[in-house]
């Protein structure tokens, strides 16, 4: 009784993993099947995605990156707007394809998602603080309050190496509105989002500044998927190449004024050169 029962088990399990290898493969099948890839975006602001003012058509890196993906897989582009809390749960769920929405690359992220092996881009995090404020490096925010978004892949190392004490808030923009109102010493954020912020607004930011010298651990942007769609994967992963060796991310990331072109550079030399 017992041995049939493992035997049952067993099968159970294997039949599991047929059902859900055959659903995974079929995803870029059921892409190009109804003609539309659903890429899942952060509209936080410049660079990488935000909604034009006078058009109210969305923009940015991000969206760039979705356009051409989409162009070069031969189906129209639907993109739909998440937030750091849901930005997982709407992929797991199959609301959306795939994920271009400012994640980079962590061991603990992987262990739950798959990703595009090709980065898109490297980023690290930086800290906005007031002018006033005598921070002058990482080291100086341990025992302080520092906002960061939540899910954001700069709690760790805040807590573990440097002692702060994070607050996670829902979004960027809520972020550094805690930090205006004295709820937080600094916002870490990514750096070329938080860059371009001070420059475009000078006003709003007058009294705040980016004075750390390093960003904190610059990692891979990379393009996120469900556990498993390899089809997809390798798709998308040629296609991020040929972006790189043509040298379109690097001109989407300079219409956009990325702050730092170096990485998207590198690549670009780098891919062309093998081709």
């Amino acid at each position: 009784m017992k041995l049939a029962t493992m035997t049952s088990a067993f099968a159970l399990s294997i039949f599991s993993l047929m059902a859900t290898q055959a659903s995974a493969d079929a995803t870029l099948d059921r892409i190009k099947g109804r003609g539309a890839l659903t890429v899942g975006v952060i509209l936080s602001g410049a660079p990488f995605g935000y909604i034009d003012p006078k058009t109210q058509e969305q923009k940015g890196f991000n969206i760039d990156i979705a356009k051409a993906l989409a162009e070069d897989l031969g189906v129209k582009l639907e993109t739909v707007t998440v937030t750091p809390p849901n930005r997982v749960q709407f992929l797991q769920q199959g609301k959306v394809d795939l994920l271009i929405a400012n994640m980079q690359y962590t061991e603990d992220r992987a262990k739950v998602l798959d990703y595009v092996p090709t980065a898109y881009d490297r980023a690290g995090g930086a800290a906005v603080v007031r002018k006033d404020s005598g921070l002058k490096d990482w080291a100086d925010l341990k025992g302080k309050p520092v906002c960061v978004s939540q899910g954001s892949n700069y709690t760790q190392p805040l807590i573990e190496e440097y002692g702060a004490v994070v607050k996670a808030l829902p979004s960027q923009p809520e972020s550094l509105l805690a930090l205006q109102g004295g709820n937080c010493v600094a916002a870490v954020h990514v750096g070329a989002t938080v860059g371009l912020l001070l420059e475009d607004r000078p006003e709003d930011w007058k009294d705040y500044a980016i004075p750390f010298p390093t960003e904190l651990i610059p990692s891979d942007s990379v393009i996120w998927l469900r556990k498993g769609e390899k089809d997809t994967q390798t798709a998308l992963d040629n296609s991020v190449k040929k972006l790189h060796a043509s040298g379109k991310l690097l001109e989407f990331a300079k219409s956009n004024r990325l702050l730092n072109t170096k990485f998207l550079e590198e690549q670009q030399k780098a891919l062309s050169a093998s081709k």
